[in-house]
């Protein structure tokens, strides 16, 4: 079932590279007591992934602080190295913090999983933006299958 406006963040552990290694990341400590704005995509280095929806984030970085968010978090069903390097490459620096949810756990437990089996990617996530205050749901915006829209920065600007 999919997770919906008003409910808890469910606990998990996600990796982000630091220091050159993989570090644990808790979602109880990421979202408690913060406003974070979540976006997950299907895989890094992917095109739609890596033209649009992680560089307008780095690009609307600023104007999301300054509308009270403290953190903003890329999740992906990648290892913490395909993040990392993503993140490096799409010269990410602190605007945002890319985290690698590897197995999947997350976005299951969200109930945000697709499967891209048809395409060789495996089970992923799907492609959404979410507002998150103190671990609770503020808004969650899922994309059609093939759509950017209303994941985007631009798009949650508006929510803010």
């Amino acid at each position: 079932m999919t997770i919906k406006t008003g409910e808890k963040i469910p606990s998990a552990t996600l990796m982000q590279m630091k220091g050159g290694a993989p570090q644990p990341v808790k979602t109880d400590d990421l979202f408690s007591g913060k406003k974070v704005v979540v976006f997950a995509l299907p895989g890094a280095f992917t095109p739609t992934c890596s033209a649009k929806h992680l560089p307008g984030f780095v690009q609307h970085a600023g104007e999301l602080k300054s509308k009270g968010v403290d953190t903003i978090a890329c999740i992906s069903v990648n290892d913490a190295f395909v993040m990392g390097a993503w993140g490096d490459q799409q010269k990410v620096g602190d605007a945002v913090a890319m985290l690698a949810d590897g197995n999947g756990d997350f976005t299951r437990a969200l109930g945000l999983e697709m499967d891209g089996t048809k395409f060789g990617m495996g089970k992923r996530s799907q492609r959404y933006a979410m507002i998150v205050d103190n671990g609770v749901v503020k808004t969650l915006d899922v994309e059609e299958p093939g759509s950017f829209s209303v994941s985007s920065a631009e798009h949650i600007l508006k929510q803010l």
